[in-house]
């Protein structure tokens, strides 16, 4: 049974800003300073399970020349371009379907395109592990992350009963983004996990859940079928994609889905969602500071994130608290704590 990845990279990155824009976001972008961007780093952590022949991206159509450009060794006719964002489930049975149509028994493991890993080998592991399970039963499996916090930004997994000799245990339920006590609670009873966005599943058995829990988008993508691998599907997708009901695949499909199963792991994952999860994740110096860049002097700062790789040099004094970011002659000066505010200040 032939494993297949599919990447999902159409997202704007808006809470990146201006780091990451509409034309060009944060998926695409260097972010770590390690000399490659975050949808490489993804490939690159599959590629031991997995050909790169059977990697599939799907992504906005405004963005199919850079996945061209910095994955230049993806097969062409793997990237699919999105019309329009119909949010997750949408995208996911594009993927599925196109599949199905040329590898009828594949087992799929769907990611999204800008989280982070720390412990590649034990991601590597957790992911065999859970397509091993979804190549012999019909379960749909999903990676629960430890948790480290009581985290207030991410999805909750909770798992019920007893591991399998995998590891893998029944979901009991899927628990939206929680307030500060919800989580503390959460990390309290210790069968609680962040919710990553990663699913594993055979490509009938997700095929068959959207028929039975997403009927619309099922229909939409029956009508797309005979187009798919032909001249005509590029115009039957503008036609036929944006009319999919917006959904994601969590509500579309998880929460209602019968066999769903959670593997718990502790990879050193963050899904990098803001400045702030930039800033735990990054190098810090004595004082608290983070920062990418060539030529960065740091005077009296503390608790700062600093992201100028463009610049030749870039000088602070007395800054506590803040984050500092440059690209294409935009600048943002704003306090950890105003983040969130960030999409607001990028359209002021």
């Amino acid at each position: 049974m032939q494993t297949h990845v599919v990447i999902m990279a159409g997202g704007i990155g808006s809470r990146f800003w201006p780091m990451s824009t509409p034309e060009y976001p944060k998926q695409f972008i260097d972010v770590m300073g390690c000399g490659k961007s975050l949808i490489q780093l993804t490939v690159e952590r599959f590629l031991p399970l997995c050909p790169i022949e059977n990697f599939w991206v799907v992504t906005s159509e405004k963005y199919t020349d850079i996945v061209k450009a910095q994955l230049p060794e993806l097969t062409e006719s793997h990237i699919l371009a999105e019309p329009e964002a119909r949010n997750t489930a949408p995208c996911i049975a594009y993927a599925c379907w196109k599949i199905k149509k040329e590898f009828p028994e594949a087992n799929i493991v769907v990611t999204p395109s800008d989280a982070l890993v720390i412990n590649t080998a034990e991601f590597a592991r957790c992911i065999a592990a859970a397509l091993e399970k979804t190549a012999e039963s019909a379960a749909i499996v999903t990676l629960g992350i430890k948790p480290s916090r009581p985290e207030t930004g991410y999805g909750y997994i909770a798992a019920k009963g007893e591991a399998d000799s995998r590891g893998i245990y029944e979901v009991e339920a899927f628990k939206e983004k929680p307030d500060k006590e919800t989580a503390l609670k959460y990390v309290a009873a210790g069968n609680f996990f962040w919710n990553a966005g990663i699913f594993v599943w055979n490509v009938e058995t997700i095929t068959r859940a959207i028929r039975m829990y997403a009927p619309q988008i099922a229909g939409v993508m029956d009508e797309l079928e005979p187009a798919l691998f032909t001249d005509k599907e590029q115009e039957e997708l503008k036609r036929l994609f944006p009319t999919c009901e917006k959904i994601s695949i969590d509500y579309a499909v998880m929460e209602k889905a019968k066999e769903i199963d959670v593997l718990p792991a502790e990879f050193g994952w963050s899904d990098l969602g803001s400045w702030g999860s930039l800033h735990t994740l990054l190098p810090q110096d004595e004082n608290g500071n983070a920062y990418v860049g060539n030529n960065v002097k740091l005077f009296g700062c503390r608790n700062c994130v600093v992201h100028v790789a463009d610049e030749q040099k870039v000088v602070l004094e007395g800054l506590d608290g803040y984050i500092v970011a440059e690209k294409n002659g935009r600048l943002l000066v704003c306090r950890l704590t105003e983040e969130q505010r960030i999409k607001e200040f990028s359209q002021a």
